[in-house]
């Protein structure tokens, strides 16, 4: 302050020298006058020269007098933000030149209204919060219930508490198609309004001048405080609770994958919707400060972040089921989505990029989690090993559950190819029987291990045929088995995986063990209807050994007619393929047969006894075989004599 005052001495002191060198010393006052006008402080320093008690100009009085007379009110008048300005701009000016105490009172003041600019910078944002519409953001579930429900009743077949009467869900398929992805949000655009719009502008005043007082750290902190306390209830709004690793890995399944699927909704909820626009309201409030608006964004942001990588990262290293594979997969590709998002909302910081490595450390361990359960689905298709018979000869469950578990898997075909790219050669390897090497080289990566998958699924079919002691229905169990994987193939995206050749194939052995069920079937009843062994030509066959014929023949016809009406052939076409391929086989013969030597035993006593069935009779109980449903023919028909 000394030096300052010497300073002001001397530039007096030049002055007077100047009017008295120019002779005319009355025009000292003029000559100030004029100097005033080139340096403000003079302006000041005059008014000291004249009234040396009045040390704190009237525009500081003025400002200090609207910040004293509002320390404590609620009210915020219009001038109280022009009195702050004041107050810097003359804390600045005084800090040149005044003296302690106007100094003092100028930074009281300015301490004063900066308190209650932090009071009414809270204020603002937590009356101006716009709270989140979850109705608005629920718009749609990642997973079907069916698709669900196909996951959990496989695990459970698995597991030995399936129902083997378990309807075919295999209509049941995933609503999202657009991107071959599990996971398809519908809309993009997802900007919230946070806090309502005309309370932005008050923000940005009152952030501008706290950060001028150097009073930024205050104004973060409150920010930071407010904002924070938001997200987490919009993320409480979500259904994303503050779980721990050790928390999160005790929960059972049916409520873990209820949080599984909040969390897939929330995370591009949170990233492209709250935090982009929170991102947003960042730079518009500390818009004078590039470095303060990314602290605080980050400071504000982060928490909710790494609450969601904490839940994916648990589910990633916990226990590994298959009826998690569909989540794991809808938790992956969701995170894939947002990432770059991600890296674009944290990039200017140390900080922030730590959060990002975060980010691709869970999608990662997302990533070897799914390829992880998708090996525990095929190892727990080739060591199962129910050896119940399935009535009827049906469709075995393990084919319908695995055959809906991979068409739901083809949704994801662009994410298991990209994780199955740098797995070992070994899939390939497993996969050479069924396919030559050009069909390998052409196929995807999902598409071997799929082929393999199926491969198994067929062998573990024909191993479970064996359970059947007719050789004759392990081949309609083939047939319908083998018939019903075909067709998923054929009616799914997975034809264009495994291609026409892999299904000419399969419908090849359909045929041959359609062959193989007519020779161990009728092969018996049809050896009654030769000529051999009966003891003469035509004309003069032993009677005797015609009634026997004749006999074994309805015996052995009607107890096949018994056994097979209860078996079942679901397919319509194979049915009635199978019913036309044994009437040309057995109706010919027989009416040959009754041709040849019918009329020896029609002339005879009882011969009803012996011709029970014309050949049309036959045909008609040929079209009961196949429905599920045993039957026994009680009205036996005789041939009228």
């Amino acid at each position: 302050m000394a030096a300052a005052i010497q300073g002001e001495d001397k530039v007096l002191a030049t002055a007077q020298r100047i009017v008295q060198s120019l002779g005319n010393t009355s025009d000292t006052d003029d000559m100030l006058l004029i100097f005033s006008t080139f340096d403000n402080r003079l302006s000041t320093l005059s008014s000291f020269v004249e009234n040396p008690s009045a040390a704190t100009p009237t525009r500081f009085d003025d400002a200090e007098r609207v910040i004293l007379s509002h320390a404590g009110s609620s009210s915020f008048p219009d001038d109280y933000l022009d009195a702050v300005d004041e107050v810097i701009q003359l804390t600045k000016e005084f800090s040149l030149g005044s003296s302690d105490e106007v100094l003092d009172r100028a930074e009281n003041a300015l301490q004063l209204a900066m308190t209650r600019l932090e009071d009414e910078f809270r204020h603002v944002l937590i009356r101006n919060t716009v709270p989140l519409d979850p109705d608005r953001l629920h718009h749609r579930s990642a997973l079907s219930s069916s698709a669900a429900a196909i996951a959990i009743a496989a695990t459970e077949f698995f597991n030995g508490d399936a129902s083997e009467s378990l309807e075919d869900v295999s209509s049941a398929r995933y609503s999202h198609h657009s991107h071959g992805r599990g996971v398809s949000f519908g809309w993009d655009d997802m900007s919230l309004e946070l806090i309502h719009p005309d309370a932005v502008t008050e923000l940005g005043e009152i952030a501008d001048r706290m950060i001028r007082s150097g009073y930024e750290k205050e104004c973060c902190q409150v920010y930071c405080s407010v904002r924070r306390d938001v997200l987490e209830e919009c993320m409480a709004i979500l259904g994303v609770e503050k779980l721990s690793i050790e928390e999160v890995q005790k929960i059972e399944w049916k409520s873990l994958d209820e949080k599984m699927k909040k969390w897939i909704q929330a995370v591009k909820i949170v990233v492209r919707g709250l935090l982009s626009s929170e991102k947003h309201l960042c730079d518009q409030i500390f818009a004078g400060s590039d470095l303060i608006k990314e602290v605080c964004f980050l400071e504000t942001a982060k928490g909710c972040v790494m609450q969601l990588l904490n839940f994916g990262e648990a589910v990633a290293i916990g226990r590994r089921s298959v009826e998690k594979l569909f989540r794991i997969l809808d938790m992956y590709d969701a995170l894939a989505q947002v990432l770059s998002d991600l890296q674009d909302l944290f990039m200017d910081e140390d900080a922030g990029d730590m959060v990002c490595k975060e980010a691709q450390g869970v999608l990662d361990g997302l990533g070897e989690a799914a390829i992880g359960t998708f090996v525990e689905f095929e190892n727990a298709v080739q060591g199962e090993a129910s050896r119940k018979p399935i009535q009827n000869g049906e469709i075995h469950p393990l084919a319908r559950y695995v055959m809906n578990y991979a068409k739901l898997l083809v949704d994801y075909s662009d994410t298991l190819n990209l994780l199955l790219e740098n797995l070992e050669a070994e899939t390939v390897e497993s996969d050479r029987g069924d396919a030559d090497n050009s069909e390998l080289e052409s196929m995807s990566p999902f598409a071997r291990r799929l082929s393999a998958l199926i491969m198994s699924l067929e062998s573990n079919i024909e191993d479970k045929s064996k359970v059947y002691e007719d050789v004759a229905m392990q081949y309609i169990f083939l047939m319908n088995n083998i018939l019903y994987i075909v067709q998923k193939v054929k009616d799914s995206e997975l034809r264009n995986l495994l291609g026409d050749n892999w299904v000419r194939k399969r419908q090849g052995l359909i045929r041959q063990h359609a062959t193989q069920y007519l020779r161990a079937s009728w092969s018996k009843v049809l050896s009654f209807l030769k000529d051999q062994g009966i003891g003469g030509s035509t004309s003069n066959a032993s009677k005797v050994a015609l009634k026997e014929r004749f006999k074994n023949f309805n015996a052995c016809f009607e107890e096949i007619y018994r056994v097979q009406t209860a078996w079942k052939v679901p397919d319509p076409q194979l049915r009635e393929e199978l019913r036309i391929s044994i009437s040309e086989k057995v109706i010919p013969a027989y009416r040959s047969f009754m041709g040849r030597f019918g009329s020896q035993l029609e002339s005879g006593r009882h011969a009803g006894k012996y011709i029970k069935y014309n050949p049309e009779d036959l045909e008609n109980y040929l079209l009961d075989l196949f429905e599920g449903t045993p039957l026994i023919i009680h009205h036996m028909r005789r041939k009228s004599t």
